[in-house]
């Protein structure tokens, strides 16, 4: 992909990168104007083929005028469309004003808002708001949101949601839930932060044909795990290759009653290509779990002296699943840490680490955000409001690669553009889920020993679509085991 395509920018970004295409390369305003409501027109109706009654909301400045664009294109095309402003459309300006005249001409006009027509849609097209909006919506603006996501009519977004924070993800006051989101010249980060993901749908993106490098001096803010990074983590292996080439994963966890978690991220590293896979756990797991998994070399441990002979053959160190936070675990754990292996620590090792932290360059931290607010001597909240904040201060405080995890999971590590994880859904919130995500990115990290950060973000990103994947068949009921199946379709691009 190209850059703009691939990474995610501030609203004010994007704004530079609209000004370089009118004033430097010399595209009219409203070339741009018509272009972003022709893509947004052609995802409208591949996605909503049989919508024949478009309601589409128009206020002020260039959102309205996409929003007019995609009106005009929509009466041309023989549909029945309703076109409501919250701004008279007399008071527009610019490219905005010339897209409503040219609707007008065409035989539109603006209706009044009422419960009436939008239940009436079959699709409703959002141009009220784009990324300028700096304060919480009230009024008529709040009235006509909130009736139109209690509508549940399908909501496709232009730019943005309408009342959506472009750049925190956060609405303000509240925001319309669309189910696509058309973004133009560049994404936008808001869309992949805080609830933006909830509010935003699926995002489509529509360079409206400006050539992508020259935005190349435009610093983006996030940049999205795509099929070239996949691709690059995951390369089709020699054909000599035996087992010693792809590392040794040790998983320590697994406490009482929760050998299953051990179990998981176990067989998590095995799937991720993890050479040779063993995991030190309570002695009354040890052969539970060798006898559900041969391929795991189990043993029972008691001591933290008990992982020295482990310890020495491993190449990675993943710690925390089933941890505990008892005698026993504070004493693994602080056993793991003094060793030089690269570490994957997660659950019950970070709130411990939480308690006594550390900093290393070498590991890999996997909090989600209750965790992470522990981490950082705050709450689950503070870090939802401000995802990548909260990813830069983990590596910050902590060093080394945090994944925060969450809808849109985020990388992150020193010198690094974090990536974003954009996929995903709400089955996955289940018990087991990041132990596997745990053994995936030791799996991985074991085969590629000087690519932290990407080895992770890859074990992010096939977790991710496995799940979704799965997830066509319902989300309800998905268990952390069902990704073992397609993990090994996203673990082999090449093949």
């Amino acid at each position: 992909m190209t850059a703009p395509a691939s990474n995610a920018y501030a609203a004010a970004a994007v704004r530079e990168m609209d000004r370089i295409a009118i004033e430097e390369l010399g595209i009219p305003g409203y070339d741009l104007m018509r272009r972003a409501g022709q893509a947004a027109f052609d995802c409208a109706r591949q996605r909503h083929p049989g919508a024949r009654r478009w309601l589409v909301l128009c206020g002020a400045g260039n959102n309205a005028g996409d929003g007019y664009v995609v009106a005009r294109l929509a009466l041309a095309a023989g549909l029945r469309v309703a076109v409501v402003a919250l701004s008279d459309p007399r008071g527009l300006t610019g490219d905005a004003a010339a897209a409503w005249r040219d609707f007008e001409r065409a035989g539109g006009s603006v209706n009044p808002f009422s419960d009436a027509v939008c239940a009436g849609a079959d699709l409703v097209v959002d141009g009220l708001l784009g990324t300028g909006l700096a304060r919480p919506l009230e009024g008529a603006w709040l009235q006509v949101v909130e009736r139109v996501n209690a509508a549940g009519r399908p909501v496709l977004a232009l730019d943005v949601p309408s009342g959506l924070d472009a750049d925190t993800g956060q609405p303000l006051g509240a925001a319309l839930r669309a189910d696509v989101t058309v973004t133009f010249i560049g994404r936008k980060q808001g869309l992949y932060l805080g609830r933006g993901p909830d509010h935003a749908g699926e995002v489509r993106f529509a360079d409206l044909g400006v050539p992508a490098e020259k935005f190349a001096h435009v610093a983006p803010q996030l940049r999205l795990f795509g099929t070239a990074e996949r691709l690059q983590a995951l390369p089709r292996r020699a054909r000599t290759a035996h087992k010693g080439d792809f590392g040794h994963v040790l998983v320590v966890g697994g406490n009482d009653g929760m050998g299953g978690a051990a179990r998981l991220a176990g067989e998590a590293a095995l799937r991720a290509g993890a050479g040779l896979v063993s995991v030190a756990t309570r002695p009354g797991h040890a052969a539970a779990l060798a006898a559900a998994r041969p391929e795991l070399m189990c043993r029972g441990v008691t001591s933290p002296a008990d992982l020295d002979p482990l310890l020495a053959r491993a190449t990675v160190v993943a710690i925390g699943p089933g941890l505990g936070q008892d005698e026993w675990a504070r004493g693994l754990l602080a056993r793991v840490l003094e060793c030089r292996q690269r570490l994957v620590v997660d659950a019950d090792a970070l709130n411990l680490l939480a308690a006594r932290p550390g900093r290393r360059d070498d590991w890999v931290l996997t909090p989600h955000p209750g965790e992470a607010g522990r981490l950082l001597g705050t709450d689950s909240a503070a870090v939802q409001a401000d995802r990548k904040a909260a990813a830069a201060a983990l590596v910050e405080r902590y060093g080394g690669v945090a994944l925060l995890k969450g809808r849109c999971t985020l990388v992150a590590a020193q010198g690094h553009l974090p990536w974003v994880i954009d996929a995903g859904n709400p089955g996955m919130a289940s018990g087991g889920m990041g132990d596997v995500l745990t053994g995936l990115v030791a799996g991985l990290v074991a085969q590629s020993p000087a690519a932290l950060a990407l080895a992770t973000a890859c074990a992010a990103d096939v977790h991710a679509r496995a799940a979704d994947e799965l997830a066509r068949e319902g989300e309800r009921g998905l268990a952390a085991s069902d990704l073992f199946g397609p993990l090994r379709r996203w673990l082999n691009p090449s093949a």
